[in-house]
């Protein structure tokens, strides 16, 4: 071997062992993702380093077994991270690619795949449910026939709170939940009333089906996932059972978490909480929500799907100590949220002892993601602090470059 040669296999071998370190590294918590970005502004560093400090020390301090975290800002995901592990009592850690099951999350998709065939001219938010749902019906017919697709999506049928998902708990079908429509006495007049829905929200599907020719699930890979770059989302039971990397929901017991099995429950229901994301998927998505996709989700279809339109003050509190009960509105499939002078786009969403939170402020250009496998106390804080945090230090980042 000449010296030529000898430089050129010394230049490989440190080719080599610097791939492997970016592959192979983990930390105490979890799995630190991805290469390391472009530097990032001090104050933006700073900022992500001090809110990590909260959540691992938080993890710690609740004994939650795993969570994945993603930032985006001005179209880049600057921070990805994953904590603790899939299951309690194994040592695959969470990474990028674990999947969870996200629940109530799923129902922006839903509003954000109707705008799009509302844009595309297929349907129209004020179109009659029973024009593409003949046998729906409800206690008062009158309702019934005045009931608009948009009143399904912002929570103001007039149904009870939580009207039949005992029924979906039990893992009754969409057609036979239809069906009970009739027998629940109506709590307030449509599009003036506030109360959170799951079986009247999931009409969507078949309406959706109806306007397009395809079922629910097969449009959102069509529409949403391909598109908007969601290479390990689903919304089906077995892709969430057979993928090789997806973490277990977990109960509490005693003074500890046990991992428990993945449940069937709501994938009969998917626009209400079916789907299923990595932490990869949800920086992608943030990015589309953040207007940075607008190739798969234009301007005008967000902002139609986050234009306020009822307040939910008499709900349970959102964001309790951090959002004022008459702060607090829904839009299509979304929570609205005024702080400060600040506006937030945010959901939770809770299935099968998996919790999930997302929340994103437009004019800064900011969204974050957190996804749980437990009902962890810090599910209920973690947006709040992210927040905070941000408040303080916004007004010293650099402006993005152009």
């Amino acid at each position: 071997m000449n010296n030529i040669q000898r430089i050129c296999s010394i230049m490989l071998g440190l080719l080599l062992l610097a791939a492997c370190s970016q592959t192979d590294r983990t930390a105490p918590m979890g799995a630190s993702l991805r290469p390391t970005p472009p530097p990032l502004d001090p104050n933006m560093e700073a900022f992500l380093k001090d809110f990590h400090r909260f959540f691992e020390d938080s993890m710690i301090l609740t004994k939650t077994p795993g969570a994945a975290v993603v930032v985006v800002k001005d179209g880049q995901v600057v921070f990805f991270h994953g904590y603790g592990v899939r299951a309690e009592g194994r040592p695959e850690p969470v990474d990028e690619h674990t999947v969870f099951r996200i629940g109530s999350l799923s129902k922006g998709f839903a509003g954000i795949l109707t705008g799009l065939l509302v844009n595309e001219g297929k349907l129209k938010w004020h179109e009659k449910v029973q024009d593409r749902l003949p046998d729906f019906n409800m206690k008062d017919p009158e309702q019934a026939q005045r009931l608009e697709i948009r009143h399904l999506l912002t929570q103001t049928t007039g149904l009870p709170y939580h009207s039949f998902s005992n029924l979906i708990e039990k893992g009754f079908d969409q057609n036979y939940v239809m069906t009970q429509f009739p027998l629940a006495r109506l709590a307030g007049r449509e599009g003036e009333y506030f109360s959170y829905q799951n079986a009247a929200f999931c009409l969507i599907e078949p309406i959706l089906q109806s306007a397009s020719g395809k079922p629910y699930n097969e449009l959102l890979v069509e529409k949403i996932f391909r598109p908007v770059g969601m290479a390990n989302a689903s919304c089906d039971y077995e892709s969430m059972v057979n993928s090789p990397n997806h973490a277990l929901p977990h109960r509490w017991r005693g003074n500890g978490w046990v991992a428990d099995s993945i449940t069937h429950r709501y994938y009969n229901f998917a626009a209400a909480g079916g789907v299923n994301a990595s932490i990869s998927d949800m920086g992608e998505w943030l990015k589309a929500l953040l207007g940075h996709k607008p190739e798969a989700v234009p301007a005008d279809v967000l902002k139609d799907v986050f234009t306020p339109v009822i307040g939910t003050g008499l709900e349970r509190p959102v964001l309790q100590g951090f959002i004022d009960r008459d702060s607090a509105f829904y839009a299509k499939g979304w929570r609205i949220l005024e702080h400060g002078g600040d506006t937030l786009v945010y959901h939770a969403g809770y299935v099968n002892n998996f919790h999930s939170e997302i929340a994103l402020n437009r004019r800064d250009g900011i969204g974050i993601c957190v996804l749980f496998n437990a009902t962890s106390p810090m599910s209920g804080k973690c947006i709040a602090a992210f927040f905070r945090r941000w408040e303080k230090v916004r007004g010293k980042m650099e402006p993005p470059q152009s």
